[in-house]
Formats: structure tokens, sequence, C-alpha cells
């Protein structure tokens, strides 16, 4: 079998995973090659170096990068038609202290499945808070789904509207968006382009992940001006969202005119396969009685039989 057909294979068992993530790592005088899904990071097999870096240059080749860089980072790009589906991946490479080239490629799929949910009411609470306007701001650990219910949500409510997104990297390739990739190298930064995008005057806006401060008040800003603004941030809970934004040089009055929602999810497996959880705040409500304890959720759908009580314990911090 060529070099080309075992690529090809490679990424089609990826693909079929529903993967994001493929990582090439070098490990002593081999390659570990180790998938990322929804259920976290796998093993796929171990390549001797020789055989590593034939893959390695034949997928350097077809994203267009140059093969006799080995060390410094490297960009790229390609598509893989798979079942009459254009899967698009993004392919990033650097050399490691010895001067071992690592890859990772990440997967970028045309949003057809939709997330299941483990109360899905709790989705139709999120759509309704999004009718409001404003900024709504998700947190969740890598892999819970944040980028994907973002979606859901704009693709719902964006029927004959202007949808921008703005992400580092893009991970869901929506053709109905306008998509714009965040790239430091060009000067392609989320403030410039958050600048750059709201000229396009957009109805609801897709911000990546809330960063730094210049990204903060530009997304406050553009929540402010009417826009609907739809966000990440790292938080551990819903509450701490509102803390985050703080800490990034948001005014509490300011934060109290435009925020609309906040969401905490995590991916549970359950007894009919992994759904999302949320733990849902109306901070335009006010009181304590308006955030849906994570720990109530969790409760209630070992109660209906949703989740068994092992996975109650191991998600019961959030």
């Amino acid at each position: 079998m060529t070099v080309a057909a075992q690529v090809t294979d490679l990424l089609v068992q990826c693909i079929d995973q529903q993967a994001s993530d493929l990582y090439f790592l070098p490990y002593q005088h081999t390659y570990q090659l180790q998938m990322r899904t929804t259920g976290g990071i796998t093993q796929l097999c171990s390549l001797p170096e020789g055989q590593a870096k034939e893959w390695l240059n034949h997928l350097k080749f077809t994203a267009k990068m140059a093969l006799s860089e080995t060390r410094r980072p490297q960009l790229g790009a390609r598509q893989l038609e798979v079942e009459g589906q254009t899967i698009f991946l993004r392919l990033s490479t650097v050399g490691n202290f010895q001067n071992q080239e690592s890859l990772v490629i990440r997967f970028i799929y045309v949003q057809a499945a939709r997330s299941r949910y483990i109360f899905p009411q709790q989705f139709s609470q999120l759509t309704e808070l999004c009718q409001q306007r404003g900024l709504v701001v998700f947190a969740g650990p890598t892999g819970s789904g944040k980028t994907t219910t973002l979606y859901q949500l704009a693709a719902g409510l964006g029927a004959n509207k202007m949808v921008m997104a703005i992400e580092d990297p893009i991970e869901i390739f929506q053709p109905d968006f306008l998509q714009l990739q965040v790239n430091e190298a060009a000067a392609m930064t989320y403030p410039a382009l958050l600048k750059v995008g709201l000229r396009h005057r957009p109805d609801i806006l897709i911000v990546g992940e809330i960063r730094d401060e210049q990204t903060a008040n530009v997304a406050v800003r553009a929540a402010l001006s009417g826009h609907l603004v739809l966000s990440t941030v790292h938080a551990r809970t819903a509450r701490q969202v509102a803390t985050r934004l703080n800490e990034l040089g948001i005014e509490a009055a300011t934060l109290a005119a435009c925020l609309t929602g906040v969401s905490y999810q995590r991916l549970l497996p359950t007894t009919a396969g992994a759904a999302v959880l949320f733990d849902i705040y109306d901070p335009t409500q006010g009181g304590e009685g308006n955030e849906s304890t994570w720990q109530q959720s969790l409760a209630r759908a070992v109660k209906l039989g949703k989740i068994d009580l092992a996975t109650q314990q191991a998600f019961i911090n959030g």
C-alpha cells in the first residue's frame, strides 16, 4: 500500500470517529499517533521514526507546507472528500528542542448532526435567552460541545440574518455564516477581526473565545450596540463567568447592562449515548434562584434514569 493510501486510511479512520484532532508526537525513536474525540485522547498506534516522517512529509506536501522546514512553526490546509462530504483539514507543525517535528491536524466538519441534550428544555431556555440580544457566554472544558451549541443556536436564530463567526481556529464549517479565522502572524487578531467584522453589521456575532481585555471590551461593545454576541470563556461554573469577565476589565455595571445569559456545559455519558447537560444562569432576572444548580440537574438526571450514580459522582463538581 502506498504512503498516500496509508495516510488516507488513517484520516478516514479519524473522521469515522468524528475526531477533532490527530496528533503526530515524537517519542524517542518512534512517533505516537493520538486522536482526540469528545471522549478524550486515544492512542492509535506507534510508528517507526522513518515511516512517520514519510507520512508527515506526504501530509505537509498535500497541505502546501515546506518539506525542508522542520523546526519553525508552519500552518497548512487541505480538503478530503469522504462519502460525498467535504472535510476541511488544518495542519500545524513545530519542532521540539531536539529538532523533532510534531504535527497536529484539526478536522473541520460541515455542521449537520445536532448535539443531544439530557434535558432538551435547557436548550430551549438558551434559545429564549438569545432572543433578547446582548452577550451570552458559555463555559466548559475542551470537548464539552460549546462550539456546537453556539452554532446550533446561531443557525436556529439566524434565518435571513447576517451571522459572523471569528474563531481560532474555525472548528465547524457553516456555509451560511461569514467565518473569519485568527492569524496572529498576519496581524489578524481577535480584537482586529472584531473591529473589522462589526463594519459588516452582523445580526449575530460568534466570538470563539474571550481571552484578553481587548477581546472582552470589543465583544461587550458589540453586545451593548444591539448585536447578539455568543462567546466562550474559561470558567469552572456558570457563576464564575461574571467574575472572569470582571478580571478581564469589564466593570460590574457594564456587565449588568449587556450580559443576557450564562451557561456551563459538559458532555456526559448517558444510557442512550453522550449528551450535553447545562447549568444556566439568567442574570437579567437577578437573584440566586435564577441559576439552575449543577448538582440538582445531576440528581434529576439520575432520578429519571438518564445517567448512573457513577457518572453523577464523576461530574459532581462540574
